[in-house]
């Protein structure tokens, strides 16, 4: 089978296309399991070329409908994977380019999976930012009503409906993993407003301070992304009569605040024997306020039916980021 992974050039979708390709098959829309003939990668710009023969690079914008058509094709047996987005941060300050990208790049990538033969499966990354406002509860549950307080959560939870309107019509296979923050990503801080959650704990690994823009008893959802990749391939594999009709599925996350983060890895940073930089105050009340208007715990429990993984302890996170990035 073919199967489609936009953001592919991305660090989540880098890490999906290495366990897909280690995996070698997926569920095909025939509901057996089919071989991986080819992955395509579709991204706006890629680090490196790809090395496996069955992996196709195609750069793009995803909000050009005919180039999203082109990389989908039309093959029987095809699965998208659809990571491409703005981050939180670059939405709050490009309204009409996060609408253009994430809004009509999903509408592009939804319409050309309708377009393939048959029913495929369309896996789409959505986000807890799809919740927020002044009536939020203590505890999100899927069920909980999506009122975002963020232009990023606003397209988020956009494309929730259309993965539900489009499954219900029969136009492809939806399924929307709602993702809590995802740590611990490598390189340098990007422009996502949960930015801080990752660079709490690998500025620090890498014996260099990290600049913390909110309080460090903020408490915050998060999970690692070895978790996150098996959950999205988890939640594809899973057979279509066990969805139901609401295919939005909040990941299981920990509740993390930056103090924890500190005390755990300087529990691992001793048995490792290394040697941490400080986590510096640099409150910034524009990340603080996006922050505080996301959830601040979830509810995963119907995604753990699927059979979806719990988040591991924090200290696993944290030794899985060091066996696969090492501290630098």
């Amino acid at each position: 089978m073919k199967v489609v992974i936009t953001g592919g050039g991305g660090f989540l979708g880098s890490q999906l296309a290495k366990r897909l390709l280690a995996r070698g098959a997926l569920t095909g829309p025939s509901g057996a399991a089919e071989s991986l003939r080819e992955l395509v990668l579709f991204d706006a710009f890629f680090a490196r070329p790809a090395t496996d023969p069955r992996v196709r690079q195609i750069t793009g914008d995803i909000a050009d409908r005919q180039a999203v058509l082109a990389a989908v094709g039309r093959d029987e047996a095809t699965s998208v994977f659809h990571l491409a987005s703005m981050v939180s941060g670059e939405c709050e300050e490009r309204f009409d380019d996060a609408l253009r990208v994430n809004l009509d790049g999903g509408r592009n990538v939804f319409e050309a999976a309708r377009a393939l033969p048959g029913c495929p499966r369309v896996l789409f990354a959505s986000s807890i930012a799809c919740f927020g406002g002044e009536d939020m509860p203590e505890r999100m549950v899927d069920r909980t009503k999506h009122t975002p307080r963020t232009t990023y959560g606003m397209t988020k939870a956009i494309c929730e409906l259309l993965v539900n309107d489009h499954s219900r019509k029969g136009h492809f296979d939806g399924r929307s993993a709602r993702l809590p923050t995802v740590i611990i990503r490598p390189g340098q801080p990007n422009a996502a407003a949960s930015s801080w959650a990752s660079g709490m704990f690998r500025e620090p690994l890498r014996g260099e301070p990290c600049r913390l823009p909110v309080r460090r008893d903020q408490r915050h959802p998060m999970t690692g992304y070895r978790t996150v990749i098996e959950s999205l391939i988890a939640l594809h594999e899973v057979p279509t009569a066990r969805l139901g009709d609401d295919r939005g599925y909040g990941l299981p996350a920990l509740v993390v605040t930056p103090e924890l983060a500190e005390s755990v890895t300087r529990e691992v940073a001793a048995r490792r024997g290394l040697k941490l930089g400080p986590i510096v105050n640099a409150w910034d009340a524009r990340i603080q306020g996006i922050v505080e208007n996301w959830p601040t715990s979830v509810d995963g429990t119907r995604a753990i039916q699927l059979g979806l993984p719990p988040p591991p302890p924090l200290s696993q996170i944290i030794e899985e980021y060091l066996e696969d990035f090492g501290s630098k």
